[in-house]
């Protein structure tokens, strides 16, 4: 299969996603998986991962409930209150759907940059082992020092950076990125997902040259065999629409063996997610 490894959908809300700020106008209305299903068989992806955009067991639960509707969402990545005592039990409840592949917490958005060092949190991470679960890593580059340390003390916990960890494309900006993403890249759990960089760089304004170098920075670090390609759906349209997007990856990997080009469309997605 060929899987787009990251999306969203969600009923717009102005009190509960309050991230999106007034230049974000193009994402302020519903977007659901009818609205994704054709973007992905016009660019020829099967499936998709959802991830959540919101921090509550509520939209979970109803991420859970589309995947049920719509065979072509393969997995879902939700959230979980890590840091609960009542972490075990949400845990088993939510494992009981196959479909419930992995957890993210917005880490990027804690005021505090060590929030993942907490003990509650790294205790919350120790047990996703025991259900099989995946972490996705939601970062901002000054987090991937701390994030070495958290995947350091869980060597067999799957892990993945979600959008190369941000770096500031717009600004060509490599280091310190680009070393700190080296060192955890040495860490053989750990994946990373090529998406969101298209808003990392200049709104609607940038080149396909601009992703270059920070691709080869990954595929230097990972190689092609713990890389897989995402959209970012829908926040990829206050950049470039779906096909543009996608299309950054593609092209990038035109010339690959084609057993590289199938691992990073889908099949390493596959293997992390246990779909």
């Amino acid at each position: 299969m060929k899987l787009d490894a990251h999306n969203h959908f969600w009923n717009y809300s102005p009190t509960e996603h309050i991230w999106m700020d007034d230049r974000m106008t193009v994402l302020k209305r519903n977007y659901l998986p009818n609205d994704l299903e054709s973007l992905l068989k016009a660019s020829g992806f099967d499936g998709t991962v959802a991830v959540q955009a919101r921090q509550s067991l509520e939209e979970t639960c109803w991420l859970l409930d589309l995947a049920a509707q719509y065979p072509f969402i393969k997995g879902i990545v939700g959230w979980v209150d890590l840091r609960s005592p009542e972490l075990r039990s949400q845990l088993q409840e939510f494992s009981k759907n196959p479909k419930f592949v992995g957890v993210r917490h917005v880490v990027h958005d804690e005021p505090d940059d060590d929030f993942m060092m907490g003990a509650e949190f790294r205790r919350g991470i120790g047990q996703l082992k025991e259900f099989k679960l995946t972490y996705d890593l939601l970062l901002f580059p000054k987090h991937l020092p701390i994030a070495a340390r958290l995947v350091e003390e869980f060597p067999e916990q799957p892990f993945v950076i979600d959008h190369i960890a941000k770096p500031e494309i717009k600004n060509q900006k490599f280091s310190p990125w680009k070393e700190d993403i080296g060192v955890l890249a040495k860490f053989p759990n750990v994946y990373c997902k090529l998406s969101g960089m298209v808003t990392e760089a200049a709104w609607g304004e940038w080149r396909l040259e601009d992703f270059h170098g920070y691709l080869d920075v990954v595929f230097n670090a990972f190689g092609s065999e713990r890389l897989m390609i995402g959209s970012d759906w829908p926040v990829c349209n206050l950049s470039a629409d779906y096909e543009a997007t996608m299309k950054i990856v593609t092209d990038y990997i035109d010339k690959f063996p084609i057993q590289n080009r199938e691992s990073i469309l889908g099949g390493n997605c596959t293997r992390f997610y246990r779909l």
